[in-house]
């Protein structure tokens, strides 16, 4: 029987073992009470990535989560769509659709806004 993605994404926080599993587990925890329909999803497994990309999908794809050396990046799907008026979005200015937030280590991340963005993206994917 295999995993689920809940168990995957666990696993994932749990390898990194570092503060980017503890921001990656602080950032599902705002997504989940955001939108509490939220679906948790693993997409992208491949050699070099066995466990894969943890996804967070509301009658589409809202977000996803990767973790860098430096970096946890939560990718929006429609984020250029999205209105930021706290200016979350600091990855991806230039694309068309998407828009990504790059947090770092000792990086404050703003709950009630990234909240917001969690909620306005399920939103627009059931519009």
């Amino acid at each position: 029987m295999s995993e689920s993605a809940a168990e995957t994404i666990d696993k994932i926080v749990d390898q990194l073992g570092d503060w980017r599993g503890e921001m990656l587990a602080r950032i599902r925890d705002l997504i989940n009470q955001a939108e509490p329909g939220v679906v948790e999803e693993i997409k992208w497994q491949k050699p070099t990535n066995p466990l894969g990309v943890p996804v967070w999908s509301h009658e589409g794809i809202i977000c996803t989560g990767e973790t860098y050396k430096d970096k946890v990046k939560f990718t929006f799907a429609k984020g250029a769509s999205l209105d930021d008026p706290s200016g979350l979005f600091n990855a991806s200015l230039d694309a068309n659709v998407r828009r990504g937030i790059d947090i770092h280590e000792g990086d404050e991340v703003d709950a009630k806004a990234f909240k917001a963005l969690i909620r306005a993206a399920a939103e627009l994917n059931a519009s």
